[in-house]
C-alpha cells in the first residue's frame, strides 16, 4: 500500500471521530478534524498524480473515503438539527444512487473504473464548503457565516441534483451500449 492509499485509509479511519466530535457536540474539534480530513484528500491526489503513485486501489479507496466522510458529516449534522432533514436525504441519496449504479454496472460484468465527472467534483467542492461552514458556524459563532448558510444550502441542493442527473445520464448511454447487438 502506497502513502496516498495510507492517507486515504486515514481519512476513512477519520470518518467515527468526527461524528463522534458532532454527536458530542465538540464543534472546534469536530470542524479541525473535518480540515484536517480535507487537506488529506487534496495531499493524496497531489501526492498520486506528482510522484505517479495512481493505483487501482487508490482509484477505489479515494472516492469511498470521500464519500462515506461527506455521508457520515451530513447525516451526523442532520441529526443534530443543524442541515434540514431534506438536504440530508438528497445527499444520501445521490451518493446512493452513484453506489447502485457501480454495483449494477458490475453485477452486469461490465468492467467499471471509478472516474467523477465535473458536475461531481463541483458538488464535492459545495458539500464540502457548506460542512465545513456548519461546523465552523458552530465552533466560532460568526454572524458572517449565519449570510453564507442558506446560498451554500441552495448551491449543494442544485449540485446535488444536477450531479445525479448527469450519473443516471452517463450510465443509461453505458447500459445502451452494453444491450447493441454485435455486429
Amino acid at each position: 500500500m502506497n502513502l496516498p492509499n495510507v492517507i486515504s485509509l486515514g481519512r476513512l479511519l477519520a470518518v467515527p471521530l468526527i461524528v463522534w466530535l458532532i454527536v458530542v457536540g465538540n464543534w472546534l474539534w469536530a470542524f479541525a478534524v473535518f480540515c484536517l480530513a480535507g487537506a488529506s484528500d487534496a495531499v493524496d491526489g497531489f501526492i498520486a498524480k506528482r510522484f505517479d503513485a495512481q493505483t487501482r486501489l487508490g482509484r477505489y479507496l479515494d472516492p469511498i473515503a470521500d464519500k462515506s466522510l461527506l455521508v457520515a458529516i451530513y447525516v451526523a449534522l442532520g441529526v443534530q438539527d443543524q442541515l434540514p432533514a431534506w438536504l440530508v436525504i438528497l445527499v444520501v441519496s445521490r451518493d446512493l444512487l452513484i453506489v447502485g449504479g457501480a454495483l449494477l454496472l458490475y453485477a452486469l460484468n461490465h468492467r467499471h473504473e471509478p472516474t467523477p465527472l465535473l458536475s461531481s467534483k463541483v458538488n464535492t467542492a459545495a458539500q464540502i464548503a457548506l460542512a465545513a461552514l456548519v461546523l465552523a458556524k458552530l465552533a466560532f459563532a460568526w454572524p458572517l457565516f449565519d449570510a453564507l448558510l442558506m446560498p451554500l444550502i441552495v448551491a449543494v441542493a442544485l449540485t446535488t441534483t444536477l450531479s445525479g442527473a448527469a450519473y443516471l445520464v452517463a450510465w443509461g448511454r453505458q447500459m445502451n451500449r452494453m444491450e447493441e447487438p454485435p455486429l
